[in-house]
């Protein structure tokens, strides 16, 4: 009889968990869908949700968000994943936390000129946190991005824009500090995508629970075609160019609230007039033929390249830039020294709070040496 009991008991904690399993898709697809759908400004929807109880995962098929214009009730496309996973880190398991993992098989991040702008998204940074909270319960520790595209695209333009970052791969480990709990920047992250012909690499750390944005950050864009830039020149220049290549090195850290660092781009072999244009109207031409003189003059002869070096500094919400400098810097590169196109590796967490040695250029003294006479007067 206790047997016989014993057995009914094992049958039914059998049939419960079949049944769970077979009910738990369906009751966390609805869940997702109903939190997709009030969220504020937003509307998404989830195709279907695999379970991987074994392995303590689950799979979100086909999401989409799109932003929802307010007045009109339109859609606008945002962002799009066919596949994004879920899952337990097992391994932090030994450090005594447990924590999760969450990987984007190639999503799709869209920004629209005056339908979704970066800064209408970070107002909603804590929407999108509470959304993440929802689907992931654990704290995050690993996000990974494979196969990633960001787009910007401006409809208005003529021609209409569509300038992307593509094959994109991001990988952030030991976001809720797991390890390495006495390192100001615990978390490395390291990413690389296809630039129009070129590459994006860079690599940062963090410190993922600061109040403010922590971070040491170093990027580099190689050898990307200007040419098949031309939709962007043509949109906002109203010029193409026939050849060329443009490198980006960039150095900045974040602290406090506080940042500091630079940009260098490097345009290599510009030709703006060429065949290409000789169809081209004779007035077109002439302006093309100015922005190409002014390339000749500007550019340093022997290393046939246009570059300047821009400090940045300042608040996130008063960000300073300084002209006076980027321009001698493109003077020095042309007639004086050439700049060189790698990082230059002075910028570190330090420098937030570090004073800057501002050394005076020429353009500096001339005209700080006006404003004196000015004063003066």
């Amino acid at each position: 009889m206790i047997v016989k009991k014993k057995y009914k008991i094992s049958i039914g904690i059998i049939v419960s968990l079949i049944i769970i399993r077979l009910v738990l898709p369906y009751v966390v697809l609805f869940y997702s869908n109903r939190t997709l759908a009030k969220m504020d400004g937003y509307y998404g929807h989830v195709d279907d949700i695999d379970l991987s109880l074994y392995r303590g995962a689950y799979v979100i098929n086909n999401i989409y968000i799109n932003k929802v214009d307010s007045v009109s009730k339109k859609q606008t496309e945002f962002f799009k994943s066919p596949a994004i996973d879920l899952s337990i880190e097992w391994r932090a398991l030994i450090h005594g936390r447990m924590v999760g993992i969450i990987v984007f098989n190639s999503p799709k991040l869209i920004f629209t000129k005056n339908k979704v702008e970066f800064s209408d998204v970070k107002k909603d940074t804590a929407g999108f946190l509470s959304l993440l909270d929802n689907f992931m319960p654990l704290k995050l520790n690993r996000f990974e991005i494979n196969n990633g595209a960001i787009h910007y695209i401006d409809k208005s333009s003529s021609p209409n824009l569509d300038i992307a970052l593509k094959h994109a791969h991001i990988l952030a480990l030991n976001l809720s500090n797991v390890v390495d709990k006495e390192v100001e920047l615990p978390s490395p992250v390291t990413g690389e995508a296809s630039a129009y012909a070129g590459k994006l690499t860079f690599d940062m750390k963090l410190d993922a629970f600061a109040p403010a944005a922590t971070f040491d950050l170093n990027l580099e864009m190689k050898n990307a075609n200007l040419a098949l830039l031309n939709d962007f020149f043509r949109a906002y220049g109203k010029f193409d160019v026939n050849s060329g290549t443009i490198g980006l090195y960039m150095e900045m850290a974040a602290k406090g609230g506080k940042f500091v660092g630079y940009v260098k781009p490097v345009i290599r072999d510009l030709v703006v007039v060429g065949p290409k244009d000789s169809n081209d109207t004779f007035f077109h031409r002439v302006f093309e033929s100015a922005i190409g003189f002014a390339g000749v003059v500007l550019k340093n002869q022997r290393k046939d390249q246009i570059a300047t070096r821009v400090h940045i500094e300042g608040k996130f919400d008063d960000p300073k830039i300084n002209t006076m400098d980027a321009i001698w810097e493109i003077v020095k590169n042309a007639f004086i020294q050439a700049i060189i196109p790698n990082l230059d590796n002075d910028i570190n967490i330090n420098s937030v709070t570090d004073k800057p040695e501002h050394k005076n250029n020429l353009l500096r003294k001339i005209f700080s040496h006006k404003k004196k006479k000015e004063k003066r007067k």
